[in-house]
């Protein structure tokens, strides 16, 4: 399947279709440094997934694809708990960070474990990314430096 194949199965996978217009772009840029992005205009229901064809850090486009697709389908429900932090918590206290920080920690978590669930029922490639991996420390290196207990 071509990307653009890719990407039309999961917006009518995902039920985005008719709900926003979305747009495929393939970046041939290096300073793109993200494999996958959106643009979004929420007013108007319409976005754009920035691909990066150049450079990617993962190996598999459809998991991107559907990861960013979700990201815009669970975008009004991050959108209102943005609101709600930055109705509650005064931006740059410790108490806003924290709050913040977990809140999108988790709506990654949670947008990568859909991505895989879904990947695994409806994906033409069901072999997951690792290509984040390459950059992170190793399991023994989180442990220099730290005191034996």
């Amino acid at each position: 399947m071509t990307t653009n194949e890719i990407f039309n199965k999961w917006l009518k996978i995902l039920r985005l279709e008719n709900n926003w217009d979305v747009k495929l772009e393939l970046i041939n840029d290096a300073s793109f440094t993200k494999t996958g992005d959106f643009k979004v205009d929420p007013d108007d229901r319409k976005a754009i997934l920035k691909l990066n064809v150049l450079e990617p850090k993962q190996e598999n486009f459809e998991e991107v694809i559907a990861h960013e697709l979700l990201h815009l389908k669970l975008y009004p429900l991050d959108q209102l708990t943005e609101s709600l932090i930055y109705g509650h918590y005064e931006e740059g206290t410790g108490s806003f960070n924290t709050i913040y920080n977990q809140f999108m920690t988790n709506l990654e978590v949670t947008v990568e474990e859909l991505t895989k669930c879904f990947l695994k029922l409806y994906g033409e490639n069901k072999e997951l990314s690792f290509g984040r991996c390459e950059g992170m420390p190793s399991y023994d290196d989180l442990f220099n430096g730290l005191n034996k207990l």
